[in-house]
């Protein structure tokens, strides 16, 4: 008999109408093509492990998801398109109702791939850590009043990163035009003066 978690009836039993079924179908086939299969709750998601992370299920208020840990080594490079395409966390796209899901034959296929890098030991390669920091995108209503003070937007423009986000963030989350404009000057008169946005706090 297929051990299964008490977590995750109680899980598909709380999902919308229109997603019990699909829950109920995804997990049968996860235990008819791995039936050593583990069930267990991660990230608030129905997740299934076998020797590691294999796959995972979630319900939404207008759609389900299926994922794979290891998609991006799985030889279907579709898997991780769908994902990118439809950003529904899955990568079977965003399944509102079984008709969505591929055929039954193709989704055993997937899992029995997916357990067979598990079984190998074969890992996702590390992430890479970019050295290049974005750019910080300077609203035109801002730039603007910048570039009516030579001597602020010469200093704002040789600011860091950190220094010219933390004006940026402080000007675009004002509730109000008012706001925003009253902000925007005091900002050009300290920028002019070679002053952070938290100039205020800094202990001398």
């Amino acid at each position: 008999m297929p051990t299964k978690d008490p977590r995750i009836d109680l899980y598909i039993y709380n999902a919308a109408d229109f997603a019990r079924p699909i829950l109920l179908h995804l997990r049968e086939l996860v235990h008819a093509a791995c039936p050593d299969v583990q069930e267990t709750i991660k990230w608030s998601f129905a997740s299934f492990d076998y020797k590691g992370p294999m796959c995972s299920m979630a319900s939404f208020k207008q759609h389900c998801a299926f994922g794979f840990w290891k998609a991006s080594l799985m030889k279907d490079k579709s898997l991780v398109s769908n994902a990118e395409s439809e950003s529904a966390m899955g990568h079977y796209g965003k399944i509102t109702s079984l008709k969505d899901l591929p055929s039954d034959k193709k989704i055993i296929a997937h899992i029995k791939e997916a357990m067979m890098l598990n079984e190998k030991g074969i890992k996702l390669p590390p992430k890479k850590i970019t050295a290049a920091k974005k750019e910080v995108v300077v609203p035109d209503y801002f730039l603007k009043q910048l570039q009516k003070n030579k001597k602020a937007f010469t200093t704002f423009n040789n600011f860091s990163l950190s220094h010219k986000r933390e004006y940026v963030e402080w000007i675009t989350e004002a509730k109000t035009d008012e706001t925003k404009n009253r902000r925007m000057k005091s900002a050009i008169e300290w920028i002019s003066e070679g002053k952070s946005r938290n100039w205020k706090y800094i202990k001398k």
